[in-house]
């Protein structure tokens, strides 16, 4: 699993052009929409585009985003988790008032009561995403203004999270608060960037501030606050960041092979983010097959194509160590022509990144025409093969 991509600015600069470039440089972490958020003396606006960055930027050139001028802003790259990759569940979301915008990296464990409870309240939640409901309850505390809002909005949330806030209110102010999820500040002359990783701001500065866990940032152009999550002075480490641009997308890696090799272990901790219920077990809420169906599973197969063959030759070890099952592995492009051995009892796993690969798709249909079970890992929540499974 790639985690979003997350940019924020305030300062001198126009903060559309800084923010559509940050998120460019964060292409490379992987995405299906692309949403910015700009503030201004004019109040706040958001554009937001399912599809790659170029559909952003495209409605950017044919519908310049007021406010006209604008210096501060938020931007934002989406794998969906809750809610199908579409313009409306893509970043940012805002309050009902429009006059508060969020961007969200992580999980929110605890989202679908929280929702409850402030649609009871009145609020109106137009996405099907666990983030938006970050944006109402920041409305409701509103009146301390947006960093003491994030403060204790933080308190009420479960889960890992890295969230971005813009408000109309204070047009020349970015806040942002993490928890288990990455966010570092850049530190500029008369400017300071907030990013999901160096990347996003590496081009203005090589100056950061390394943020701690559970904590708040206000970044206004010539001042950076921290907080803990219980409103006290947070320590913070500042750093020189000695790579390049190009370095700097790699993590200071030569290649990306290493980065993304290095990067696994954390890779497996974001793809299990919100999925660890209290008792340490594992909630795979979508499988939707119950304990007796598992249980009557006499044999897996494994089914994909390119890398994600490769995943599943790994986890053939590993389910046939644990799960003590037969376990086989098929290239996706053969799989269909062979005639294998499926019965009701077999359980047919496909490996997709897109949820598009049309050999693994095909792959799907013929493992239900022979009544088999299907279960999809993929990254794309609202994919052919994620809904066909």
């Amino acid at each position: 699993m790639t985690m979003c991509g997350i940019v924020g600015y305030t300062g001198q600069r126009p903060a559309v052009e800084v923010v559509v470039e940050g998120l460019g440089r964060l292409e490379y972490r992987g995405y299906d929409s692309a949403g910015i958020a700009l503030v201004g003396a004019d109040g706040l606006a958001v554009e937001k585009r399912a599809g790659k960055l170029a559909n952003l930027r495209s409605a950017l050139v044919s519908r310049p985003v007021p406010p006209v001028g604008a210096t501060t802003g938020i931007g934002h790259t989406r794998w969906a988790t809750h809610g199908a990759p579409t313009d409306r569940n893509a970043h940012p979301h805002t309050d009902c008032d429009g006059r508060i915008a969020v961007i969200h990296n992580g999980i929110i464990e605890n989202f679908a009561a929280l929702r409850t409870e402030l649609e009871g309240a009145g609020h109106r939640i137009v996405s099907e995403t666990d983030t938006e409901v970050v944006a109402h309850l920041l409305e409701e505390f509103a009146a301390g203004g947006l960093m003491e809002a994030m403060r204790r909005v933080c308190l009420r949330l479960e889960g890992a999270f890295t969230l971005l806030a813009v408000s109309a209110d204070e047009p020349d102010v970015v806040v942002g608060a993490r928890r288990n999820s990455p966010l570092v500040v850049g530190r500029g002359d008369g400017e300071n960037f907030l990013g999901s990783d160096v990347a996003a701001f590496i081009a203005y500065t090589r100056e950061a501030v390394e943020l701690g866990q559970d904590q708040v940032v206000e970044l206004r152009p010539s001042k950076i606050t921290v907080v803990d999550f219980q409103g006290l002075p947070a320590v913070t480490r500042d750093y020189h960041v000695g790579w390049d641009a190009s370095a700097a997308e790699k993590d200071g890696y030569d290649h990306f092979m290493l980065k993304e090799i290095a990067e696994q272990p954390r890779a497996v901790a974001d793809t299990l983010l919100g999925r660890i219920g209290q008792d340490g077990r594992l909630a795979l809420d979508e499988m939707r097959l119950s304990d007796q169906e598992l249980r009557d599973i006499n044999k897996i197969i494994l089914v994909a194509c390119g890398t994600s063959y490769h995943a599943g030759l790994i986890a053939k070890y590993a389910i046939e160590h644990w799960a003590q099952l037969p376990c086989e592995v098929e290239v996706a492009s053969e799989f269909r022509y062979r005639d294998p051995i499926l019965t009701r009892d077999t359980l047919v796993i496909v490996i997709s990144q897109s949820g598009e690969t049309m050999d693994t798709l095909m792959a799907v249909r013929h493992a239900r025409g022979q009544r088999s079970r299907v279960l999809a890992v993929c990254n794309v929540n609202g994919s052919t093969i994620s809904r066909e499974s």
